[in-house]
């Protein structure tokens, strides 16, 4: 049987905090595997995750004293409210290794692409920091993490390319899958008919309460 891949994406629509409670399930279930967990989003989702996660039964105050548990708004990795990949993925690769130095099994992290992108929402830069965070996946089996995807608050190109760029899609605390679309690094040249097929499964993914 194929491991499903590490590095994923959720793509859906509807209010963000309809997401939270599954995510918040997952980095129990990561933190009791003795993982760091980081959740990058902005300050009203980084308060809804403390709740959800509470909810979930995780004591996020401990969890987060202990630096077990970091949820952060913080947007170090933008210049001048410009994306940049290379400090992204820079910071990712220092976090995971000050996680194995601290003794953890491994990191994982999740974020949402319209937040880390900044104010500019310039996403041009996106296929290349996704192709190099897999990349980055494939280098450390030790990193986990979830691209989210708000079908809300980005251009239907970026949501396809977002698609494209992902082995595994996270559908929702139980069921992830194997993206039949998935390019690798260097390709993305779409014959019309792969794009009305990418259309289709957007349709059906975007909404992780419909794969139930």
């Amino acid at each position: 049987m194929t491991p499903l891949p590490r590095h994923q994406c959720l793509i859906y629509d509807g209010p963000p905090s309809r997401h939270l409670a599954m995510l918040a399930v997952i980095i129990r279930q990561k933190l009791q595997q003795n993982f760091r967990c980081l959740y990058f989003n902005s300050l009203p989702m980084v308060a809804g995750m403390r709740s959800y996660l509470a909810a979930a039964g995780v004591d996020v105050a401990k969890e987060t004293d202990e630096t077990s548990l970091m949820l952060t708004s913080n947007q170090d990795h933008l210049v001048d409210g410009n994306f940049d990949p290379e400090r992204m993925i820079q910071g990712l690769e220092d976090a995971l290794q000050q996680a194995l130095l601290d003794g953890y099994a491994g990191l994982w992290a999740t974020g949402d692409m319209t937040w880390e992108f900044g104010p500019t929402k310039d996403f041009s830069k996106l296929v290349e920091y996704e192709w190099r965070l897999e990349e980055l996946f494939r280098k450390h089996p030790q990193l986990n993490g979830i691209c989210q995807y708000h079908a809300d608050t980005l251009p239907r190109a970026v949501l396809q390319k977002g698609l494209i760029v992902h082995r595994g899609l996270f559908i929702n605390e139980t069921l992830s899958i194997i993206n039949p679309h998935y390019h690798p690094p260097g390709t993305f040249d779409l014959e019309p008919s792969q794009e009305a097929e990418l259309e289709e499964l957007l349709q059906r993914i975007c909404n992780p309460q419909a794969a139930n």
